[in-house]
Parts: structure tokens; C-alpha cells; sequence
């Protein structure tokens, strides 16, 4: 494999990471109640947005690149009623990362800029891109999560 290729595997896994981590880090100090309560009369939950973001990985890394067979639920992500443990969702969402970097550390150089298409993604038309977009999609949602964190264990 070309060093550009080595490049693109180890920034893209360690990305995830990185990021899977800064999650943990917000998540984990949060009550079952807290995980699942959203403070504000708008937006989600930290527990739907760790449900959606475990879905947008496994539709667009794990059906799409993987091939999972992952069947994507998008409106129950944001909606599920159920409320599973935090601790579900949590192994879920962790084993989904470790999806994600098996599936990079498995591309060959040439599998990067494979077609790529998928459903409610028009801009990525290679898999690197489709890494990449998934990779900024989780980093935003990070972001909302450490600011409802923060709201949440507020004093």
C-alpha cells in the first residue's frame, strides 16, 4: 500500500477514536435519567443522539462499505420510546466503532476511491468520502452531546 494510503488508514481510525472517546467522556458521568432527558423543549436527548449516531455509522459504513446488512431505522433514532440502559446503547455505539476502524484498516489503496452511493448522501461518490463525511457528521453531534452534558449536570 502506498504511504498516502497508510496515512489516510491511520488518520481516519484514529479519528474515530479519538472521537468515540471524547463521547465517553460526556456520556459516561450521565444518570440512566439524565442520558435519556432532554433539557431543552427542543432537539434530542443524549440517548437518541448516541442511538442516531450508532445508526449513521452502521447504515453508511456498515451496510453500504461492510456490507452488514444493516437496515436503518432513522425516524426510531431520534423517536425510540424503549429507552434501552445507557449501557446498551453505549456497547452498541462501541461496537459499531470498532466496525468502522475494521472496515478502514480492510480498504486497500484502491478501495478508497471506490463508488460510493447511499441513501440521503449525495456528495459522497467514493468511500473516502463517505469516511470523511461520517467522521464530521459524528464530530458535530459530539459537540451537541457535551453541550447538553453540560446542561445536565449543571448545578
Amino acid at each position: 500500500m502506498s504511504q498516502l494510503a497508510d496515512v489516510v488508514e491511520v488518520a481516519f481510525a484514529q479519528e474515530y477514536r479519538t472521537r468515540a472517546a471524547d463521547l465517553h467522556k460526556w456520556v459516561d458521568p450521565l444518570t440512566e435519567e439524565q442520558f435519556w432527558r432532554n433539557p431543552f423543549q427542543f432537539g434530542n436527548s443524549v440517548g437518541h443522539l448516541v442511538l442516531h449516531l450508532t445508526g449513521n455509522l452502521s447504515y453508511y459504513i456498515g451496510s453500504q462499505v461492510a456490507k452488514t446488512g444493516y437496515i436503518r431505522n432513522r425516524e426510531q433514532e431520534f423517536t425510540e420510546a424503549r429507552r434501552p440502559s445507557k449501557s446498551q446503547v453505549l456497547s452498541k455505539f462501541d461496537e459499531t466503532i470498532a466496525m468502522v476502524i475494521a472496515s478502514i484498516e480492510s480498504q486497500s489503496e484502491a478501495d478508497w476511491t471506490v463508488a460510493y452511493t447511499a441513501e440521503r448522501e449525495p456528495e459522497a461518490r467514493d468511500r473516502f468520502t463517505a469516511f470523511l463525511r461520517c467522521a464530521s457528521h459524528l464530530n458535530h453531534h459530539i459537540g451537541q452531546i457535551i453541550y447538553l452534558s453540560r446542561e445536565l449536570t449543571r448545578p
